[in-house]
């Protein structure tokens, strides 16, 4: 955990993005209940879904392999003619890459649609785009239970999926606040995040979303942010992305200058992984 302040808030930064080089960050959380499941069918592979520069997809390529499951990427776009990074280590994990039209991906949480891959792959268990639904949502539950929060007023985390939110919600002290990011367009409240219903009455009034700071839309990063991640790292050494801590940290800094936290807070922020989606910029855009 790193901890740096800023206009003297106290900040600890959970250092997620060191727990493993390629299951990355939440991604280890979210994942791990979906594996159990798809173990309790032998021989049954996994099959997700994600685009080009996915931390999801690789992360679940490498989980499979060291589980020896064999395991199915449903990839958005046509194939190109280069394979991305992330696509290619994704293959070297053994994934299957089946690239599907955009307009078909976007039908990914259609149950016509899921019983056709499920009739093109028999017996796959399907993972959830970002490795969501209840399984993932459990998993991030855990995030803070080998993590001593009682001093800890705000828990703040970049919200994609929602599931990393969603979890931690569960794991809330009652005298604690939830502050999420979105990091793509069309999630401005808690009911488009929370379509499961997982937070109680209770809940929703200790959560909170800070929007406004997806800088265009899910994965966009224009200069200013690359310039603030630059910044953010020479001030504190830690490295962001340009998908969601970036944006996340970005949040961060604005929302303390504008006073949005009481004097008295002192934060908890969740560096959810992902920092291998910078592979994606051209050499030399961040200096990490």
């Amino acid at each position: 955990m790193d901890t740096f302040t800023i206009e003297d808030i106290p900040i600890d930064v959970l250092r997620l993005d060191r727990l493993h080089p390629i299951v990355s960050g939440n991604k280890w959380f979210k994942l791990k209940g979906h594996l159990q499941k798809a173990l309790e069918t032998p021989g049954a592979p996994i099959l997700t879904f994600g685009g080009a520069w996915s931390n999801h997809i690789v992360a679940t390529a490498f989980a499979a392999k060291e589980h020896n499951l064999s395991s199915i990427g449903i990839i958005r776009g046509e194939k190109p003619h280069k394979l991305s990074v992330t696509l290619k280590d994704a293959l070297a994990y053994g994934m299957h890459l089946e690239f599907i039209s955009r307009e078909n991906y976007a039908r990914k949480e259609e149950p016509d649609f899921l019983n056709h891959l499920a009739g093109l792959f028999p017996g796959a268990y399907i993972i959830p785009e970002g490795g969501g639904g209840e399984a993932g949502i459990l998993g991030c539950k855990d995030i803070l239970k080998n993590v001593d929060t009682t001093n800890h007023t705000h828990i703040l985390c970049a919200i994609g999926t929602g599931t990393t939110f969603l979890g931690l919600a569960q794991a809330l002290r009652n005298n604690q606040q939830l502050i999420g990011v979105p990091v793509l367009k069309g999630l401005e409240t808690l009911s488009a995040i929370d379509l499961g219903g997982y937070l109680a009455a209770d809940l929703q009034t200790r959560c909170q979303l800070l929007s406004g700071y997806h800088f265009g839309g899910y994965a966009r990063h224009p200069q200013p942010l690359l310039d603030f991640m630059n910044r953010f790292y020479l001030e504190t050494a830690i490295p962001s992305d340009i998908v969601y801590t970036g944006k996340l940290f970005f949040a961060l800094q604005d929302a303390i200058r504008k006073s949005f936290f009481p004097a008295s807070s002192r934060l908890l922020v969740i560096h959810s992984g992902g920092l291998q989606g910078n592979r994606s910029l051209s050499p030399g855009k961040l200096i990490f």
